[in-house]
């Protein structure tokens, strides 16, 4: 387990004779391979429609593409390098599919339906270096990072299950891994989610959560683009969050705080700050009391999460009325406070559930 903010940059590995992923090109590099490969900067806009808007499952199906130029792309690119190994449906309608990566590692990725919005939320690691102790994704540790086309992929694999009259309208980056310790292939990815000649969805309704890497907070603060920032918190205090976030004792919860104001500063986006209410651990009137004090002179916002099971961690969620206690204490303190809606937990969907393939998941029935 990694105890600081300086997280390896592992890129994803290129297997010998594999061809490189489409997706891992920016649209200025896809738009310089055309110029390269005799074709206009335009080329590249077409394909990527034909990948973010259209659906396609293969280079052939690009119709307004000539002949002689899909060849060249399927001569030079994939469009795909995952392949769902399981797909699962919560009683909520809630969706989540288990991807093998071309290593053979896996992740997950869960679409969430609301009545006016459709939301996906995505990983950025294999595993995760963070150790927070209430969380599935990192009990194994970090393996790699993802690369932009494998950030991207799993948007594009749920945008390919979910009915044709569905779109995916909100982003957010909450699955495997610590987002931020990627920000190399994070930031593109989000870009092309953003650009109109991507997917077109508003930075307003992407969301990037962080166990709070200040170093990383600024520098994404930089990139001015919007994005809801939300901040892992879950203690009031340094000593409480040394043992829930174990990052937290190489650099505390104030060098968290200046980054997130920063943020807002920089961006004049409000910060949400989460919070995972663990039963009899951080969960009383005066862990309430004291999380107010700390925020209520920002402009943020807390998201209060009641613990969600994992088996091997044992922490437990806790009753309605107090988490509805210490929801009251918030507001009466200042603090704007909402309380997460659960989504997907009867299929390990919700929030510190996802985790890496298990052994038992080796045996499952790879489907097309």
């Amino acid at each position: 387990m990694l105890s600081s903010e300086n997280v390896p940059s592992t890129a994803s590995p290129v297997e010998a004779g594999r061809l490189p992923l489409i997706t891992d090109l920016t649209r200025e590099q896809l738009a310089q391979w055309c110029i390269d490969h005799g074709s206009s900067s335009y080329r590249a806009d077409q394909i990527r429609r034909w990948i973010f808007t259209k659906r396609v499952n293969d280079f052939d199906e690009m119709h307004d593409i000539s002949k002689k130029f899909r060849e060249l792309l399927k001569e030079n690119f994939r469009l795909f390098s995952t392949t769902i190994v399981k797909r699962q449906t919560a009683k909520d309608r809630t969706e989540k599919l288990l991807l093998e990566l071309e290593d053979g590692h896996h992740v997950e990725c869960v679409l969430m339906r609301e009545p006016k919005r459709n939301t996906v939320c995505i990983s950025t690691q294999v595993g995760c270096a963070m150790g927070c102790v209430f969380c599935a994704s990192g009990l194994l540790g970090l393996t790699r990072n993802l690369s932009m086309g494998e950030i991207l992929e799993q948007i594009l694999r749920l945008d390919r299950v979910i009915d044709e009259d569905e779109r995916i309208s909100n982003i957010v980056v909450m699955g495997i891994g610590e987002p931020l310790a990627n920000l190399s292939a994070l930031i593109p990815a989000l870009d092309t989610l953003n650009h109109k000649g991507g997917m077109g969805i508003g930075a307003r309704k992407i969301t990037v959560s962080t166990v709070g890497l200040p170093a990383k907070i600024r520098e994404l603060a930089d990139v001015n683009k919007s994005y809801i920032l939300a901040v892992s918190l879950h203690a009031p205090n340094d000593v409480l969050r040394d043992q829930i976030v174990p990052t937290n004792n190489k650099i505390g919860i104030q060098k968290i705080l200046d980054a997130t104001d920063y943020y807002y500063v920089t961006t004049g986006r409000r910060v949400t700050f989460e919070y995972i209410l663990l039963s009899g651990v951080n969960d009383s009137p005066a862990h309430a009391r004291e999380l107010a004090d700390l925020l209520k002179h920002r402009n943020a916002h807390v998201n209060l999460i009641p613990a969600n099971g994992v088996e091997e961690t044992g922490y437990q969620c806790p009753t309605t009325a107090d988490v509805d206690r210490f929801f009251m204490t918030l507001a009466k303190g200042g603090v704007n406070v909402t309380v997460r809606k659960r989504k997907g937990d009867d299929i390990d969907a919700a929030c510190g559930q996802l985790r890496l393939n298990r052994e038992k998941e080796k045996e499952m029935v790879q489907i097309q």
